[in-house]
């Protein structure tokens, strides 16, 4: 008689679920070994340094160690020949290759670069069948919370940014380390007092109440959102792959969420109204440009109510140049209906102007003129990918009985309760609680004593078919951080990952993901592939 998975789960039969898994998993890791011996991932890599680490789990594991009576039963080595021959990358940019972000000759044949165009994805007709070489003398990560503030030269050995940043603190060479000390463009006075600056210039922005979710453009070395961590706030980070040389990856080395990106030509890979709050400071982003369109993006992702705090030259400058920048802000936030709520200057003369989005659609319904519009499409599914930057403006959400959508509970009631953008359906709310306590009581049973994962050393982590974000919620209690990516295939939760106070972002898992080798600490993917295998000529 068949036998259902959630049945498996209930009758807790363990055993034969996990020998099955651990088959799986020993056949997938030895389809990348040309050898009948013990696979080591290391032997692609014999110059790796492998660091001591502390074989004590945070204390916190404690918490959600599973009974002993429910502990797996040690598992079999299982081997098998496969012959497959997998190499070394070559050639100057191995080391850090990027396909869709490396694609040379695609970006040589572009027409234009004035929106950059060569920023963006451009994806080859096939990847490299072949591993990232490691770079010179690399070592097992620095642990977090210390990895913040320092990272081994030897991991991301990109000198550029310590010469051309040097006076302003970003990043310092101290022997064998980069050093992190908090500083940036706009922190003259160190990363800690510009966030509390933002604070006491708007009391009402509340960090990590009904601040949670917050986008950094333009963001350099994130020690913006690194900072933000210390008062509960998640923070993606991003910029693009540019002059300022492994910016980002300086950030995930780190262990501070983030990703490459740009605002060019396409939207940006996030829900509609997801952000609690959008910063940017000097991200040279030019927000006027094409009547706005820039601003109209940022309008689409903040959430009603939300917030974009802009430092930046013209807010206190009055040269011509950053004058006319700021009447160009002037005119296309004033038709957008953002208000200024707050502008000052902090005691070393930076200025900071903070708009709120509006709440309700009375403002634009008395605007003398429809301009910018609102975009037609809105009952549209809410995905972003590969989709060109509108000239219009998203309508504020509403449920399906036609109410305005709520902002989230503070956090961290947030992450528990009733998402606003969930499905007003008579059986949404179950299917939701359902899901968070299947992953807390997988997590609580399996993931964390019953899987061969050190979580000592696991920082940035990955679910590559989120659903609701229970798996990263099951987390929670963990010093790590997880990207919730949504497939374009799956269903559009990405709204509801946001509302409980996570970060995502949408992507199609046929195509390379944005980011650098060496990333992530562990990759998480639940019942991902099979609604690929039509797809994708690898599964």
């Amino acid at each position: 008689m068949a036998i259902s998975v959630e049945t498996f789960f209930k009758e807790r039969k363990y055993p034969f679920i996990f020998t099955l898994l651990f088959l799986l998993i020993y056949v997938m890791i030895l389809l990348f070994a040309n050898t009948t011996s013990t696979f080591d991932p290391n032997s692609f890599y014999p110059d790796l340094k492998v660091q001591p680490l502390d074989q004590e789990l945070p204390r916190i594991l404690a918490k959600i160690t599973a009974p002993k009576d429910k502990r797996l039963p040690q598992m079999e080595e299982v081997f098998v020949d496969v012959n497959i021959n997998w190499k070394l990358c070559k050639g100057a940019v191995a080391v850090d290759y990027i396909p869709c972000l490396d694609n040379f000759k695609a970006i040589k044949a572009l027409k234009s670069r004035r929106h950059m165009e060569h920023r963006e994805r451009h994806c080859p007709d096939s990847s490299p069948q072949c591993l990232e070489p490691l770079p010179k003398g690399y070592k097992v990560p620095v642990p977090w919370p210390k990895s913040r503030d320092m990272i081994w030269y030897d991991n991301v050995p990109h000198p550029k940014l310590v010469e051309y940043k040097k006076e302003q603190n970003w990043v310092v060479k101290s022997g064998e380390y980069l050093v992190f000390p908090g500083g940036g463009t706009q922190f003259k006075e160190g990363v800690n007092h510009y966030i509390n600056f933002i604070q006491k210039t708007l009391p009402s922005i509340q960090w990590g109440k009904n601040i949670r979710v917050v986008l950094d453009v333009g963001c350099g070395v994130a020690s913006f959102g690194g900072h933000l961590l210390d008062k509960n706030v998640i923070t993606m980070s991003f910029a693009p792959k540019d002059e300022h040389e492994a910016q980002i990856q300086f950030a995930l080395e780190r262990g501070i969420p983030a990703t490459l990106s740009v605002i060019g030509t396409q939207k940006l890979i996030f829900p509609d109204n997801g952000f609690d709050l959008i910063h940017c400071a000097r991200c040279r982003v030019h927000w006027d440009a094409d009547g706005g369109k820039p601003l109209f993006e940022l309008n689409r992702i903040i959430r009603p109510g939300g917030f974009f705090a802009w430092s930046a030259t013209p807010v206190y400058r009055d040269d011509e140049r950053d004058q006319k920048v700021w009447n160009a802000m002037v005119t296309v936030t004033k038709a957008m209906c953002w208000t200024v709520v707050a502008k000052t200057l902090d005691s070393s003369g930076i200025g900071l102007v903070i708009y709120q989005k509006p709440t309700s659609s009375s403002c634009y319904e008395n605007r003398k003129e429809n301009n910018p519009p609102f975009c037609e499409n809105h009952q549209r599914k809410n995905n972003s990918w590969y989709a060109r930057l509108s000239g219009c403006l998203s309508p504020l959400p509403v449920d399906d009985m036609g109410n305005l959508q709520r902002w989230p509970m503070p956090w961290p009631q947030r992450l528990t309760n009733i998402p606003p953008s969930l499905s007003t359906e008579s059986d949404a709310g179950d299917k939701f609680y359902k899901d968070s306590k299947h992953w807390s009581e997988l997590v609580l049973d399996v993931y964390v004593d019953g899987l061969p994962i050190n979580w000592s050393s696991v920082r940035n982590v990955m679910d590559m078919n989120a659903g609701f974000a229970g798996f990263a919620a099951a987390l929670i209690d963990l010093p790590l951080w997880v990207m919730n990516v949504v497939p374009i295939d799956m269903p559009d939760t990405l709204s509801i990952i946001f509302d409980r106070g996570f970060i995502g972002m949408y992507h199609d898992w046929c195509e390379s993901f944005n980011t650098y080798p060496r990333t992530y600490d562990l990759l998480h993917s639940s019942f991902l592939f099979k609604n690929l295998e039509q797809r994708f000529p690898f599964i």
